[in-house]
């Protein structure tokens, strides 16, 4: 089996085979050579992973077990040199009741807006970051209640790891449309949000969030508008998700603008239940999501994942 390696003392980052021999997991260059064999790799990139060419880095933060660096793992994806734009309706967390209508972000030239209630949960992050963060340290859900605790300050679980590990990801993918401006919005709300004093009897808390005002939701749709795209609506995720692929695919379409629609299936780990799809909340949408099923058959198949 050929095997490549490949490191940059910058990013420090590891390629090879992700490799288990009885109680140790390693990466495995081309040389034979095990790498990270000394680090802790989180038990589902070995149950997704094992045997596959993946990525890795050491983070700045530490996994409380070890007090050792988190390694975070993922399988390289290729973005093309062309701007692009992903929209990702995440499917609702069974454990959490404030999830009940899912989520929402956006991908832009391979900076994904994270918009939430949560002020640490308001970022722009890398796309292993955002879909393969593991279960340790911080990342984790609390080992006993199973969610999110900040209870001990030194010893936080937010229970944030990698997103597709948590739930089933739908992405629509835009190319072709000029991204700098919607870059620049979303930076821009981003340190509105940042600037916004602290509710000191919730400082956890994003202040100003409001399902129907000023949400992860809303924070999206009103860039697609600032943009001219004025058709875009949307107060909750899925019906964003649906109606802002209807109008990329038929409205907004020209020869320069390609639109694609995918699934990332979630990758089942016992930190995190199958999700679940949330119902069309606006009627309207149910008509467009018709129209999408006749031109994006495979995407609206059943996986039967769930």
């Amino acid at each position: 089996m050929p095997l490549f390696y490949f490191m940059t003392e910058k990013n420090k980052i590891f390629f090879g085979i992700l490799t288990v021999e009885g109680n140790r997991s390693f990466l495995l260059n081309k040389k034979g050579v095990p790498l990270l064999e000394k680090e802790l790799i989180w038990e589902g990139y070995i149950k997704h992973w094992s045997g596959k060419k993946i990525n890795a880095r050491k983070l700045p933060l530490k996994d409380y077990k070890k007090n050792e660096a988190i390694i975070i793992c993922w399988p390289e994806k290729k973005y093309p040199n062309e701007p692009f734009i992903e929209l990702y309706y995440n499917e609702r967390l069974i454990k959490y009741p404030t999830s009940r209508l899912g989520h929402i972000a956006i991908n832009i030239n391979n900076n994904i807006f994270n918009f939430s209630h949560l002020i640490n949960e308001n970022e722009i992050i890398s796309s292993e970051e955002y879909f393969y963060r593991p279960a340790l340290g911080e990342f984790a859900p609390h080992p006993e209640t199973g969610i999110f605790n900040i209870d001990d300050k030194d010893r936080p679980y937010f229970d944030k790891f990698g997103r597709n590990f948590m739930r089933t990801i739908h992405v629509l993918r835009i190319e072709g449309i000029d991204t700098e401006k919607l870059l620049n919005f979303y930076k821009n709300e981003l340190e509105v949000i940042y600037n916004t004093p602290r509710d000191p009897e919730s400082p956890e808390d994003y202040r100003d969030f409001n399902i129907f005002k000023r949400s992860c939701t809303t924070i999206i749709r009103d860039g697609f508008k600032e943009c001219g795209f004025k058709k875009i609506k949307g107060t909750f995720p899925r019906d964003l998700f649906i109606n802002a692929a209807y109008h990329f695919a038929r409205t907004y379409k020209k020869d320069s603008i390609k639109v694609k629609l995918y699934k990332m299936d979630q990758l089942k780990v016992p930190e995190a239940p199958f999700s679940k799809i949330t119902p069309l909340l606006n009627p309207f949408n149910k008509l467009r999501e018709y129209y999408l099923k006749r031109q994006f058959p495979d995407f609206f198949k059943d996986r039967n994942n769930h």
